[in-house]
């Protein structure tokens, strides 16, 4: 049996997803992080996945996303995904310590994951927090600035005028200091698991290819590994739920 507890903390709506004989123990964890205009409720087979290899997952809500949206904000505005993002990694670490506080996950066995908005909010997080013991990152992206740059020519801004000379060079400072394409060597032989499909129109494949192919060989990304969609566009298959399940059950086992 498994239970879906539903929390909030600080400011954060959040489900654990957790087996119930194991509701009260310390186990390795995983936060998931929801997609883009998505919801936390969106990813309950992620952490259903996760919870049956006694994983304790935790599935936030994003700021302006779900319980968390207001009248006032549209996430059909795309000029705030990296608003949202940033929310994301400043509330990661009041929500793992208020776990690892509690004895009810292990500081030294905490995962980090996502799909989408999700994926990139977890490469950004690779270049922030050395307590991160694993990731999975699940059509997302490493490069913040390349992104937008590719963002600001796709149909994510259909019907936007103006939009030339929206990244400036202190956004691109900005999104550079939370860029893993930048300071790869922030994996530092962290198990890191990429998925992607080839045919995926709103993240772009290739940037993630290039960026695998770039780092492959280094000391490193000894312990990352690159599954490869082919022919799938921006939608996680049910199986790479499962295999990133597997992924972190295997890395927190080593």
């Amino acid at each position: 049996m498994f239970q879906i507890i539903q929390k909030t903390i600080g400011e954060v709506p959040l489900l654990e997803v957790v087996k119930e004989e194991l509701k009260e123990e310390k186990l390795p964890t995983v936060i998931f992080y929801h997609g883009w205009t998505s919801h936390k409720e969106s990813v309950l087979v992620q952490g259903y996945e996760l919870a049956k290899r006694g994983i304790r997952a935790i599935l936030p809500e994003a700021y302006m996303h779900g319980e968390r949206s207001q009248a006032a904000q549209s996430t059909q505005d795309n000029t705030v995904f990296w608003e949202v993002v940033t929310h994301n990694l400043n509330e990661v670490n009041m929500i793992r310590d208020e776990y690892v506080s509690k004895n009810l996950s292990d500081a030294e066995k905490f995962g980090i994951s996502g799909l989408s908005m999700g994926g990139i909010t977890t490469s950004a997080m690779l270049t922030q927090f050395d307590w991160i013991h694993s990731a999975a990152i699940l059509m997302g992206n490493t490069s913040p600035f390349h992104f937008s740059k590719w963002l600001l020519s796709s149909k994510w801004t259909d019907g936007y005028e103006n939009t030339d000379g929206l990244l400036t060079e202190k956004i691109k400072h900005q999104l550079n200091a939370i860029s893993l394409s930048e300071q790869p060597e922030k994996i530092a032989g962290k198990p890191v698991y990429f998925w992607h499909g080839t045919k995926d129109e709103l993240v772009p494949f290739e940037q993630t290819k290039q960026f695998i192919e770039q780092i492959k060989d280094e000391p490193y990304a000894k312990n990352i590994s690159f599954t490869i969609g082919s022919g799938h566009g921006h939608k996680v298959p049910y199986e790479i739920a499962v295999s990133m399940a597997e992924f972190f059950k295997e890395s927190f086992e080593k």
